[in-house]
């Protein structure tokens, strides 16, 4: 049997914060402005996390990763291993990301992510897709104000 999950995330800029840095896959981009949340606010593992919860119906970003951000836990990858945890008798065969900005470029980091991604996830590089795009500026998150994520991820269930 195959289930398939779609999850997706938002964040707008923090411009005024220059002491955070903007991770996006696990990869700090360093030279541009971080996005805004109470955790590290990595738009690509969240909206990874949700497509995961799409999976289980376990929601873990909101409460679980609330509380976490109380205990001082900001990491979004320990939000994804939450998420994971509740995954049982299941194999990621695909993960399919689309990820809509003015900013970053992304394309000469997505090497870098998909193989953090593998990392994290235990599956084989060459089955993550990672696209990126302005979307012809017609949001704000191609206007250059946030980052707009979805991803979609099929398991198998073994």
């Amino acid at each position: 049997m195959i289930k398939v999950g779609i999850g997706q995330d938002s964040h707008k800029f923090d411009f005024a914060n220059k002491e955070k840095k903007l991770i996006l896959g696990g990869i700090v981009f360093k030279d541009d402005p971080p996005l805004k949340a109470n955790s590290d606010g990595d738009v690509v593992l969240h909206s990874i996390t949700n497509a995961v919860s799409g999976i289980t119906g376990i929601n873990v970003l909101g409460q679980t990763a609330d509380d976490m951000c109380i205990q001082g836990i900001t990491d979004s990858s320990i939000y994804l291993k939450a998420a994971l945890s509740s995954m049982l008798n299941c194999k990621i065969n695909s993960l399919s990301i689309s990820i809509e900005c003015k900013k970053p470029n992304i394309t000469p980091k997505i090497d870098a992510i998909k193989d953090n991604l593998a990392i994290l996830l235990n599956m084989n590089k060459n089955d993550i897709g990672i696209t990126a795009t302005t979307g012809e500026e017609l949001t704000e998150f191609g206007k250059g104000k946030g980052i707009h994520v979805f991803s979609c991820i099929t398991v198998d269930i073994i």
